[in-house]
């Protein structure tokens, strides 16, 4: 598949809502929950005023629309490991998952991220998730687990 990952534009950050409802992980046999569950606080932290300083996105693009997204802030989340550690949030549409986009979404970030001069970064994700595999891949680590969830982080330097 043919795609570009670039910066996400200043006029497109309405957009990481439709990309956090699409990062929510429902389990095998669960329904789907409304679109509106991005309201609640606990995902609000992840967009709402999105721009600050250490608010860092990019997209991929195909065909002139945008397909997935890999966001980082840094703020009190499931993944916050200290104030100076910025968290992830990835997702991509269903229909482009599964093609290599989100790692290459994923590496450019970090990337990024290690240029910035950040030392490391942090995600939280369910277990049950099959995302897991791929943040091991470029270069995760669990440093943290309940009972649902891995905290993982990536050292930059």
């Amino acid at each position: 598949m043919d795609y570009q990952i670039r910066k996400m534009r200043e006029s497109e950050y309405p957009i990481l809502s439709d990309f956090l409802y699409e990062a929510v992980f429902i389990p095998e046999g669960m329904e789907k929950p409304p679109k509106s569950i991005v309201k609640q606080p606990e995902l609000q932290v992840y967009t709402a005023d999105f721009g600050k300083a250490d608010d860092w996105c990019f997209v991929a693009e195909t065909k002139g629309k945008i397909v997935g997204a890999v966001w980082v802030r840094i703020m009190n989340d499931y993944g916050h490991i200290d104030d100076k550690t910025p968290s992830f949030a990835i997702s991509l549409y269903k229909e482009y998952r599964h093609l290599g986009i989100g790692t290459a979404l994923m590496k450019a970030m970090l990337q990024f991220l290690k240029g910035k001069g950040y030392k490391k970064t942090s995600l939280s994700v369910q277990k049950a998730n099959y995302a897991v595999g791929m943040y091991q891949k470029v270069g995760f680590e669990v440093v943290n687990e309940n009972e649902e969830e891995y905290i993982m982080i990536c050292r930059l330097q």
